[in-house]
């Protein structure tokens, strides 16, 4: 299993090496080679998949002399991973390598077509990125998220999510008991707003001023997790009694499947794995793509859901508290739509996702080392 760096590349690899084991293979026969650089030894410590971490980090587009400099540091580590990776491959002679995406992906990739091993991708966002560009044409298959991606011998499996988050539950006594757990309101319609475990500062510089336009009102109200940078300004600044009694902000949160069953809608970013989960769980939303990823791949996660009705998306320019009241408004207003967009949002999920690519990859497991 290769790649890692980010929980989005990682987290469909272990639900992909835990379908694997859970269709008989041997646990220890399962080898993840990632990165150094990113939270793989925390993510994987204690799992039981021998693991072995390369150095590297991504290429950052900017020619800025500091970025040229940090590049060609990156491009020395990843010379040092391949020749690191090539000797991995060549003394493990493995049946198969899976490719899950990111710079961290590509040592073991590129020593297994070197090497003549069966390659397979695994592609989670609806655009994919440089390095399944580069290798889609040489993998035996691409399991990719949703339908439409554009890699060559392409099969959809959907995207794996935890088990926790693909059994919520939406009815209405659901989201009383998710928002008792939660502090919150039970009988107020509930907006759930998030940025990732970083947070997103427009995001949460839009929910400021949703409160403000939000102020008169006690029949809405808001579980914000802030995300952990920009915690102690948001709390400094909320510190004071304000006029919204129904707010209730967190530096982060774990309960995910929990907050999911507590939304009325939810306002996020547009992660590959932030949208397979709302799709999961059928849970409604505002998708606010992060400006600048690369290949904007998150506009195209987002125009997933927004085509079949299960999300509205806001451009980040367009994100402030005026705009995001208008059209939480108007969402929370008309009776029905909402359930009707989570209804149209579970249509995309895939619980079975996670089996799905184990199946594609033994297909193309060659029978023996050779």
């Amino acid at each position: 299993m290769a790649g890692g760096g980010t929980a989005g590349h990682l987290q469909p690899a272990l639900a992909i090496a835990e379908s694997l084991v859970s269709r008989g293979h041997d646990r220890e026969a399962i080898e993840f080679v990632g990165s150094s650089r990113g939270q793989d030894r925390i993510a994987l410590d204690g799992r039981g998949f021998p693991f072995t971490l390369l150095p590297g980090r991504g290429i950052n587009r900017s020619m800025r002399p500091r970025v040229i400099v940090q590049n060609l540091g990156a491009l020395v580590g990843l010379g040092i991973a391949l020749v690191r990776a090539l000797g991995l491959v060549a003394s493990r002679r493995p049946r198969v390598v899976v490719s899950v995406g990111g710079y961290a992906s590509l040592p073991a990739s590129l020593g297994a077509l070197a090497l003549g091993v069966p390659l397979v991708l695994v592609n989670v966002d609806a655009a994919p990125g440089v390095a399944n560009r580069l290798l889609g044409r040489f993998a035996r298959a691409s399991a990719v998220g949703w339908p439409g991606t554009r890699l060559p011998r392409a099969v959809v499996t959907g995207t794996p999510v935890r088990t926790d988050i693909a059994a919520v539950g939406r009815s209405a006594d659901d989201r009383r008991a998710a928002r008792r757990v939660l502090g919150l309101p039970t009988g107020s319609p509930t907006v759930v707003v998030f940025g990732g475990s970083l947070g997103a500062r427009s995001i949460n510089a839009a929910v400021a001023g949703l409160v403000e336009q939000w102020k008169d009102r006690d029949d809405r109200s808001i579980y914000h997790i802030v995300g952990r940078r920009d915690w102690e300004a948001t709390e400094a600044a909320s510190a004071s009694p304000g006029p919204h009694d129904q707010v209730v902000r967190v530096p982060y949160e774990e309960r995910m499947a929990t907050v999911y069953a507590a939304a009325d809608v939810v306002v996020c970013r547009a992660g590959a794995m932030t949208v397979a989960e709302l799709a999961a769980a059928g849970v409604p939303s505002v998708l606010v793509p992060l400006p600048g990823a690369p290949g904007d791949h998150q506009t195209a996660n987002a125009r997933v859901l927004e085509r079949v009705n299960g999300a509205v998306l806001l451009a980040d320019a367009d994100c402030d508290g005026h705009r995001l009241a208008i059209v939480l408004d108007k969402l929370l207003a008309e009776d029905g739509v909402l359930d009707a967009m989570g209804r149209a949002a579970r249509s995309l999920g895939r619980p079975d996702a996670a089996d799905a690519g184990a199946q594609v990859v033994e297909k193309h497991a060659r029978s023996g080392p050779q």
